[in-house]
């Protein structure tokens, strides 16, 4: 398992940055590059220990838990299993199990007014480069709407 990390300053505030990172419309403006092909959703109940679904367009994708939440300072996702098209959610396959149970975090830290966005995941190697296609791009899309659309 490797753990990647990304940082990038924002200039605008936590509260802005949180919002341009969770909100719906732009979740999936800075989330394209992880799956070009299809919009990306977040559906949570915003709940430590609850049910978090990251999926594309078809329903696809992973299901969650936020494992430590506190706004607009951090997020930490727990990542269980995957979850198909007909929303059956696979927690105990082998294929699963040997990612099951990987962070992804994200710390927002106030400096003077700017944000410091540090996020890191924990992924199998095989999937390092589309992490840090994902991560590097999509941050700087969150970097440019914070700082100048939202």
């Amino acid at each position: 398992m490797e753990t990647l990390s990304y940082e990038i300053v924002i200039n605008a505030s936590q509260q802005k940055v949180w919002d341009v990172l969770w909100n719906e419309q732009t979740y999936a403006q800075w989330t394209k590059f992880f799956n070009p092909v299809s919009d990306s959703f977040m559906k949570t109940d915003w709940k430590v220990g609850g049910k978090t679904y990251f999926t594309n367009a078809d329903g696809e994708g992973m299901v969650s838990t936020i494992d430590s939440l506190e706004p607009p300072n951090q997020i930490i996702f727990k990542h269980l299993g995957m979850i198909d098209k007909e929303g059956n959610e696979d927690t105990e396959s082998m294929e699963v199990k040997q990612w099951s149970g990987c962070f992804e975090k994200y710390i927002l830290i106030d400096f003077d007014g700017k944000t410091k966005l540090h996020a890191e995941v924990q992924v199998e190697k095989e999937w390092q480069d589309h992490m840090n296609i994902g991560f590097t791009k999509g941050l700087g899309i969150v970097k440019d709407l914070a700082e100048n659309q939202m």
